[in-house]
């Protein structure tokens, strides 16, 4: 059943007007606007500007508070020295010719961001300068805007007005909203209808109306054209406009065979809109199925629209749908990033996006505002040092200052994937100082890579052990405009672009969007109650026909060491023989292996597609059976990788760069072991962190691996084990039930004549 909007608030109209006439007045006024629920009363929402985000009890409060709220008011300062050098350059607004990063693409989405800003200063400082300036700017638009074509360039499935893709007209439009909202009562009633006839309902039809498979999606891109319709709905009190946003443009006529370039998908069952876009990607502990780079990216129209909703539309009760999803988000999204607050790169994602974004700070704010205060937020509200200039920042100003501030203490975690949780999920294992990322979702929609079972390794905040994340230079204009580039699609969301298995040198479901979209891995195992030992552990059974990959990943924490270590199970049991690839993708300088190998004078093209086209052979070595050793420094701390061979297992140096004539990708290192010809393959490793060099006294402590050797003592269909020498004689025995899963089960297993008796899934004992 949809939600009923109600045109007009009639008792807060009321409540403002005291002498009886005019309450006749507004009462006919009301009844002929039942007539046209479209229509919208100009004379009550009069009294209800600004009402988006802020407020006008917000707007009291937060100027009876200036000059007590330090981030607050330093806020206000930095953006009102930006807004005042703006107005004294002037206003342009040129014709859209340019990609991403362009100049017209980089003045228009700056002119949005202008615009939403000095709407705010004149509220809260009460200068009609800035609501000049606004109003200048909007009418700018509203004199080219009916004549625009649209964009000239052509690479967008959606092609915007303003720019190059829908995607960054609906950026303008929720910004845009926000400044219409805070200068409405500064606008005469005949320069309110100008702007809205000329500009914003043809810019809002342009958006669903035009582009029905821009606006009709479940995909980050919907999102953003959902709110942006939706909040000029709001601003302007045109409830079938709003409608439309929460709800889809039902009325379009989509080829039911159309796809789009992107890879995403169209509602074609009648959920789309705003509270489809809500439900669909988001599971219930809030991880959103793109992954978290384009979860920050929707945050802020998911987070900032939803703020709209509840301030003028409090019985939607937007902020408790789906089990207050939206809120639960704020808080996943912190826990999906590094020691140094930058987000894991899961699916496509740019290294460095970070939550000091600003659409991080505002979704921190309103996850405050809204969410029962949860004094954790405040801590990082406190790092990125700045806050929203309106309810919600101000609320976490005043946070901070009454001393309610608490550490966010990320623990490790694991966030499931799906509408309903039941999609696979990320496994987050945080062990000392480090931090390990273990991906088993659903594809991800269009940004979603072909990497089931992969993971990610961070020390402090350091990527060790790396996912390449996506091939474009975002907003660099000299890059293929600022958007994905073809690497992305050859090399980046190839399965050989990170730590997971390949098969017969073929990306999980052939590299097919329309086939691995059906599917997701399985969660196994997610234990992470005893620090001493924290394990991940999940199955995949589509990603290759008829074979099943199952990869159990473990950190270990043992007091006689410094630090913490990874031991990496990857198990691959089919009914054909393959070839069998794992790359490594470390991240430093080599120092030293353990094994000869031969090293190329003109490295080699490893493969010819499925991303191997990118990668040079460097050098190679087959193995004799032993353990191998890779040792290298990052950062001035000593790495060493030890993995479990099979003699005759070829190992391979490896580089990213081939065929890449234009220089887009980066040429960093791997090592791949390989197995050829084996219906089931296993490969065991483990990574650890154990020294440190200083440049300045020139000295390195603890260069070496603390591992000696690494055996598998057990391997069958229900059981493995692991036991692992160090070189001061300690031996630990990593048992795993590879069928059973159950935390009640009781195991014995006897190995090398010694039985050992345990319950639940898996277990470490120490033999010596």
């Amino acid at each position: 059943m949809e939600l009923v909007i109600i045109s007009n608030n009639n008792m807060e109209v009321l409540k403002h007007i005291k002498s009886s006439f005019l309450i006749a007045l507004v009462i006919v006024i009301i009844v002929s606007c039942k007539e046209n629920d479209s229509t919208k009363n100009i004379e009550s929402s009069k009294l209800e500007h600004p009402s988006l985000i802020l407020t006008q009890q917000g707007v009291k409060e937060i100027r009876a508070n200036l000059g007590s709220l330090p981030i607050f008011d330093e806020s206000l300062a930095e953006t009102k020295v930006e807004i005042d050098a703006e107005i004294e350059n002037g206003i342009e607004v040129p014709i859209p010719k340019d990609y991403s990063g362009g100049y017209t693409h980089e003045r228009h989405k700056k002119n949005f961001l202008m615009m939403q800003k000095a709407g705010v200063l004149y509220q809260i400082l009460d200068d009609e300068t800035y609501a000049k300036y606004v109003k200048d700017m909007l009418f700018e638009y509203a004199k080219i805007y009916p004549t625009l074509p649209v964009h000239p360039k052509p690479r967008s499935y959606a092609r915007g007005k303003l720019f190059w893709q829908c995607l960054n007209d609906a950026n303008w439009l929720v910004y845009t909203s926000q400044a219409y909202d805070c200068i409405y009562d500064f606008l005469a009633e005949a320069e309110r209808n100008t702007l809205e006839k000329d500009l914003f309902k043809p810019f809002a039809d342009f958006i669903s109306k035009e582009n029905p498979k821009f606006f009709n999606r479940v995909h980050n891109h919907s999102t953003w054209g959902n709110a942006a319709v939706g909040m000029m709905a709001l601003a302007m009190d045109d409830d079938s406009l709003l409608q439309r946003a929460l709800y889809g443009y039902k009325e379009a006529k989509i080829d039911p065979n159309l796809k789009d370039d992107d890879g995403g998908y169209i509602n074609r069952d009648g959920k789309m809109g705003f509270l489809a876009n809500l439900y669909e990607p988001f599971s219930p502990d809030g991880y959103f199925t793109e992954g978290p780079y384009y979860q920050r990216y929707a945050s802020y129209p998911f987070l900032i629209f939803a703020q709209a909703l509840q301030n003028k539309k409090p019985e939607l009760k937007v902020f408790q749908y789906k089990d207050s999803v939206l809120l639960k988000s704020v808080t996943a999204l912190i826990n999906l990033s590094d020691a140094n607050g930058e987000f894991f790169l899961l699916n496509d994602a740019q290294k460095g996006m970070s939550y000091y974004s600003r659409s991080l700070v505002s979704a921190v704010d309103i996850g405050y505002h809204f969410g029962g205060n949860n004094s954790e937020l405040l801590s990082i509200a406190e790092k990125q040092g700045k806050v929203t200039l309106d309810d919600a920042g101000l609320a976490v100003a005043l946070g901070i200052k009454e001393g309610k501030l608490q550490p966010f203490n990320k623990k490790s975690i694991e966030l499931s994937d799906g509408p309903n949780g039941d999609q696979g999920a990320v496994g987050i294992v945080r062990s000392g100082d480090l931090e390990l990322v273990y991906k088993y979702t659903a594809h991800g929609l269009s940004h979603g890579h072909f990497d089931k079972l992969s993971y990610a390794l961070f020390d402090e905040g350091d990527e060790v052990v790396q996912d390449y994340g996506l091939a474009r230079f975002v907003n660099i204009e000299q890059k293929g405009g600022g958007n994905y580039l073809k690497e992305n699609k050859t090399w980046a969301k190839q399965t050989i672009a990170h730590n997971t298995l390949v098969q017969n040198e073929t990306s999980h479901f052939k590299g097919k969007y329309d086939i691995g979209s059906k599917y997701h891995s399985e969660k196994y195992i997610f234990r992470a109650e005893n620090i001493s030992l924290q394990v991940a552990s999940a199955k995949e059974n589509n990603a290759y026909p008829s074979t099943q990959l199952h990869r159990t990943i473990a950190t270990i924490k043992d007091e006689d060491y410094n630090n913490p270590y990874v031991l990496d199970i990857m198990r691959a049991t089919s009914e054909t023989s393959n070839q069998y690839d794992l790359p490594f993708y470390y991240i430093g300088q080599i120092m030293q292996t353990n094994f000869e190998y031969s090293k190329l004078d003109v490295p080699e093209v490893l493969g010819k597609n499925h991303g191997y086209q990118h990668l040079y052979k460097e050098a190679s070595a087959i193995a004799d059976g032993n353990n191998v050793k890779l040792n290298w420094l990052l950062n001035n701390k000593f790495y060493s990788y030890t993995a479990v061979t099979s003699k005759g297992d070829e190992i391979i140096f490896g580089r990213i760069g081939a065929n890449d004539p234009e220089f887009n990708l980066r040429n960093e290192p791997t090592l791949i072991l390989r197995k050829k010809d084996n219906k089931d393959a296993l490969f065991v490793s483990t990574v650890e962190s154990h020294g440190t060099y200083s440049p300045v006294s020139e000295s390195a402590v603890n260069a070496y691996s603390n591992i000696k050797n690494i055996l598998v003592v057990h391997n069958s269909t229900e059981y493995t084990g692991v036991e692992i020498e160090m070189n001061d004689g300690k031996q630990n025995l990593f048992i795993i039930s590879n069928e059973n899963a159950n935390t009640d089960k009781e195991h014995n297993l006897t190995v090398e004549n010694e039985n050992h008796q345990w319950k639940g899934p898996c277990t470490l004992i120490n033999l010596k």
